[in-house]
């Protein structure tokens, strides 16, 4: 990653949280230790940080607590071919007129690119998504109600109250931080209590994750694999991660990029 674009990452993160650890640093970026503890130390010059012991906070204390995590217009650069692929696969298990829900996600949000075509009731949190159908198909849109996070462009209520409960879904599609034995695992706990929410309401659980995500964790788990219907992912996935969905009873779908952008229009109309 340029030093510019980890720049921006770090500062983004010091702004949605009182204090931001050099590891957390290291983990939204994919960076080393030492490349994190010179940036801090840059920025800290130029006075656009603060550096304090084993962190960077902001030179001004953020107003609103954001996410842990990267912003998304960081994560949809990521694996960006594979999450189309792992989307496209996705919305070939849905069927006009099911209710469907999808979560806030960079590899979620692709999946409207092969909806427009569809109609079904659709429930999301993802702005981005919501205003992609209302412009460019004909399904039923419903966003959830709560608090607007900017950086990952999704909308998240603490309240059980909700609109959340009035929605049944035929199967709910998602991303997550990482997957693993222990299930999907996400970095904050908001997430997590939304996504629960929302995991309640649908019949069947569709994890869309680029390969990637098996090697990845977290502290904190959203979900067992039995939970989990299905798993789409690209065929960057190991033989020992296979054998892991085999062994919960999780269908695994291995997505297959397209051989040429002709495939690609093709498989959208």
């Amino acid at each position: 990653m340029h030093e510019k674009e980890r720049h921006r990452i770090i500062l983004s993160a010091v702004q949605e949280k009182p204090v931001v650890t050099v590891q957390e640093m290291v983990d939204l970026t994919d960076s080393s230790e030492a490349t994190i503890r010179r940036d801090i130390a840059a920025l800290h010059v130029q006075k656009r940080l603060r550096r304090v012991r084993g962190g960077a906070e902001a030179i001004s204390p953020p107003q609103f607590i954001g996410l842990a995590g990267r912003p998304f217009s960081v994560n949809e650069t990521l694996n960006a071919q594979q999450k189309r692929a792992i989307a496209r696969e996705a919305v070939e298990l849905c069927k006009d007129g099911e209710p469907i829900i999808i979560n806030g996600g960079t590899t979620t949000f692709q999946m409207v690119h092969f909806l427009t075509g569809r109609r079904m009731p659709i429930f999301t949190n993802s702005f981005p998504i919501a205003e992609h159908l209302l412009r460019h198909s004909k399904n039923t849109v419903m966003l959830s109600g709560g608090t607007i996070y900017r950086e990952q462009n999704i909308i998240l209520s603490p309240f059980d109250n909700d609109v959340t409960r009035n929605f049944y879904a035929r199967r709910m599609f998602m991303g997550a931080q990482g997957l693993g034995p222990l299930g999907l695992m996400e970095g904050d706990p908001l997430l997590i209590q939304a996504e629960q929410k929302l995991i309640d309401q649908a019949d069947e659980l569709v994890v869309l994750v680029d390969s990637s995500k098996f090697r990845m964790r977290s502290s904190l788990i959203l979900c067992g694999l039995t939970r989990i219907a299905t798993v789409i992912t690209d065929d960057g996935i190991e033989d020992r991660e296979a054998k892991m969905l085999e062994t919960a009873g999780v269908t695994l779908i291995v997505a297959r990029k397209p051989a040429s952008n002709k495939e690609e229009s093709s498989l959208q109309a």
